[in-house]
């Protein structure tokens, strides 16, 4: 894997070409795009920057290009566990469009530097306002991230450790599309939330059945097959329902 992926972000590209690496504005018509483009903003974020905080305004939404957001709920003593990824396939800032001006969430930037467009609330509503297809294809990832959560909640009511591991890899694999992804062991208690010993464990068991090789602060995964097969029901709705309700990204 190019080391860059975890050390630095690349930034120097137009906005108009970047917007295309986004697949949620790659989706949209011509028109909504154009009426997009102008107001968007290219911004990076570091691996561990904070992208929102819960309880700030949300007065922005953010479309990655690279890296991968993570939704974090927070605990007393300052436990935090992740509830959903959103990488190039969506965005960030949903409060917006549905009615609230707060964020409900923490969103963090994990595994690597990443690039994101940005665009404010306000030129948002402008622009939805001439173009009501935009408001429809947002929401219509807003749903799709909703049943990624609810497949998040019962999978960690129901399934084992190492099943609900290979669900989060391969959600990470995904949105990095590389073999050789940057996970470490607080990564996975963010979203597995469990202890280190735990995850150890759950890592020797996913490398004893060759689906993965775990190195030092990254996940190789060496077969796709094998993740899904031990993932079982727990992937794989949410990312159909992404290609039925968005078939155009």
């Amino acid at each position: 894997m190019d080391n860059r992926r975890c050390s630095e972000a690349d930034t120097g590209s137009s906005v108009e070409r970047r917007k295309e690496q986004n697949e949620l504005l790659r989706a949209l018509g011509n028109a909504e795009r154009i009426a997009l483009a102008t107001r968007l903003e290219l911004v990076p974020f570091r691996n561990g920057d904070m992208i929102a905080r819960a309880g700030d305004p949300a007065n922005s939404l953010c479309f990655p290009l690279t890296g991968i957001a993570a939704v974090l709920d927070s605990l007393e003593g300052d436990r935090r566990y992740a509830v959903a990824l959103v990488g190039s396939e969506g965005f960030i800032g949903w409060p917006v469009l549905l009615g609230d001006d707060r964020w409900p969430h923490d969103v963090v930037m994990r595994a690597e530097h990443g690039v994101a467009l940005r665009i404010s609330a306000a030129a948002l509503h402008e622009a939805m306002a001439g173009h009501p297809a935009i408001r429809t294809t947002l929401l219509r990832f807003v749903g799709v991230l909703m049943t990624q959560m609810a497949k998040t909640i019962v999978s960690s009511l129901a399934h084992s450790i190492e099943r609900r591991m290979a669900r989060w890899i391969l959600l990470y694999h995904d949105r990095v599309r590389e073999d050789e992804i940057c996970m470490t062991h607080d990564e996975f208690r963010l979203m597995l939330g469990v202890r280190r010993s735990s995850v150890t464990d759950a890592l020797h068991k996913l490398e004893e059945d060759q689906a993965i090789r775990s190195v030092r602060g990254r996940v190789i995964v060496r077969d796709r097959d094998r993740l899904l097969n031990l993932a079982g029901d727990t992937y794989g709705f949410a990312e159909a329902e992404y290609q039925r309700l968005l078939p155009g990204s």
